[in-house]
């Protein structure tokens, strides 16, 4: 697993001149749903990593449907940083911009940067400006939010904690109330049977 310092977030110019079980959110995830579903799934995952982009186009949509805005999970989110090279680059910024867009536009800017593979590799600053005036900001605060040291650290500090405490080496893993499902994709049907288990 690498993580992106200050630094190549600079070098590649994305920047111009509690207790309780421990599948539950904790204060630092962002979630959608019923915090009181007694299914809570966890997804780890990275807004740089084409498997995850696939899923969240192409399950996300009737996963939601179907179990967050019916009230029947509790669907928290996870960032990791896997993989290399843009996909660690696109990853890191885009986290950094999702938290600076605010926890109402969080999963929107998710969702657009999955959205923007694979462009999103080839023109980084370019595509994630887009996405950040999207949402409202203008490129000042794109600027500042991307090279903002203390939110990397804390980027960085996350992902290493979630990784080491919940064994995550590769994107996505799902964890169905504690209990992980092997790493990768999943379709709705199996999702739902992992559901539907963990739910008896």
């Amino acid at each position: 697993m690498r993580h992106l310092a200050v630094a190549l977030l600079l070098t590649l110019g994305l920047a111009a001149c509690g207790k309780g079980q421990s599948y539950q959110a904790l204060p630092d995830d962002m979630s959608l749903g019923n915090k009181d579903a007694k299914v809570t799934v966890v997804e780890y995952a990275s807004v740089g990593c084409p498997i995850c982009a696939r899923w969240d186009q192409e399950v996300f949509p009737a996963f939601k449907a179907k179990y967050i805005d019916s009230g029947k999970v509790h669907y928290v989110f996870r960032e990791m940083l896997v993989g290399g090279g843009s996909e660690v680059t696109v990853a890191s910024a885009g986290f950094l911009l999702a938290r600076c867009a605010g926890k109402d536009k969080y999963f929107q800017v998710n969702e657009a940067i999955f959205a923007s593979q694979p462009g999103v590799f080839e023109t980084p600053r370019e595509t994630l400006l887009d996405i950040a005036k999207s949402v409202g900001m203008n490129e000042e605060q794109f600027n500042t939010c991307v090279t903002d040291e203390a939110a990397i650290k804390a980027l960085n500090e996350r992902v290493e904690k979630n990784a080491k405490a919940h064994d995550i080496n590769a994107t996505p893993t799902f964890e169905i109330n504690g209990r992980k499902m092997e790493p990768g994709y999943h379709a709705l049907a199996e999702i739902d049977a992992a559901i539907e288990n963990a739910g008896r």
